[in-house]
């Protein structure tokens, strides 16, 4: 691990290391992957204008959500299956963000229940959930995650279908013998460990409506956001029924194909939203500028994803924590070369 130096370092051993399956199911999109194309392209195509003579002897990288203090605004966003990248799956990657004191996001689809991922955490975590169609199963999978002591649930609105995936049927994708739908155990096995195909996925409901985020809001008793927000209109009608958070993002590419990229979204969220609540964002972030720019378009806080399962892949809890330590190191490099030596001085002024 010495010697890997960036993200796409890891990211290189990762797929020396993983067998074509797990390899191809961390690579994929979705359709042709315009969209998982154009989420690096778009922050490749961005231009930075740094300020001269600032006094940047001090970088902080601190910021505040939802009331706890970040040492920096990068945070690991909900994947699931991390059994298939490493034997210890998400108790290794929690471990490596406890590490580094970064909020990990577990996902509905984890390899091991939210209580057992509480439990092996530093610090709080947080809980992704897809509304099941069992509205019941849902609220219980909620009060399991407040009360395993998660202080936020994020609810995933983007896929209540599931788009074309051929990188993953061609790999064949499949759950391993050991890698389980954790969470989904007390639901029949045909429910709990349907495989992934078709339009619909029987344990993902596709009848959500804004009625259904009323109703998580009125029994949330913690924090509450919604991911997969690109439309402005949808930003303004989640903050009506009550989040208290918005996430910006296209689910990596694995969701409708040729959306905009993320960072190209986040401008026009972050102007309807006019600062009623934080915005975070994920999807195609690999360097410090990367977050940085998010940060001066809009965003409070940033979610890797494939990055860190990279690490987990190479090296456990300690490569998970290794990625997070690089990206902070390169944003730290980059508001000291920009002139801008804490979050709050960074400002659509920086970028171009």
């Amino acid at each position: 691990m010495e010697r890997l130096y960036t993200l796409s370092d890891f990211e290189a051993a990762a797929n020396e290391k993983l067998d074509t399956m797990a390899s191809e199911y961390l690579k994929a999109g979705v359709a042709g992957e315009v969209t998982l194309r154009d989420n690096r392209a778009a922050f490749e195509r961005l231009k930075l204008l740094p300020r001269l003579f600032e006094d940047v002897s001090a970088i902080d990288t601190r910021t505040t959500l939802f009331g706890r203090e970040h040492v920096s605004p990068i945070l690991l966003a909900p994947v699931g299956y991390h059994k298939i990248f490493h034997p210890d799956g998400e108790l290794a990657t929690v471990e490596g963000a406890s590490q580094v004191n970064a909020t990990f996001i577990s996902a509905t689809f984890s390899s091991y229940t939210i209580e057992e991922i509480c439990s092996k955490t530093t610090r709080p975590v947080w809980f992704q959930i897809y509304v099941q169609n069992d509205r019941g199963f849902t609220k219980e999978l909620l009060y399991r995650g407040i009360d395993g002591g998660c202080e936020a649930i994020c609810i995933t609105a983007d896929t209540p279908v599931n788009g074309p995936r051929e990188r993953e049927l061609r790999a064949g994708f499949h759950l391993p013998p050991g890698v389980e739908r954790a969470n989904l155990r007390s639901l029949p096995p045909s429910l709990a460990n349907a495989p992934h195909r078709g339009i619909f996925t029987p344990i993902r409901a596709a009848n959500v409506t804004w009625k259904d985020l009323e109703w998580l809001r009125s029994i949330c008793k913690v924090k509450l956001l919604v991911k997969g927000v690109l439309n402005p209109t949808d930003a303004d009608c989640a903050i009506r029924c009550g989040v208290d958070g918005i996430i910006v993002s296209n689910h990596g590419g694995r969701g409708l194909d040729t959306v905009p990229a993320t960072i190209d979204a986040l401008p026009a969220v972050a102007k309807a939203v006019a600062g009623r609540v934080p915005i975070l964002m994920d999807s195609g972030i690999r360097r410090g500028t990367d977050v940085y720019q998010a940060l001066a378009k809009g965003a409070s806080a940033v979610m890797i994803g494939r990055p860190y399962l990279h690490g987990l892949a190479v090296a456990g809890a300690a490569g998970v924590a290794r990625v997070v330590e690089i990206l902070r190191t390169e944003l730290e490099m980059t508001m000291g070369l920009m002139g801008t030596p804490s979050l709050s001085d960074i400002s659509t002024q920086t970028g171009l």
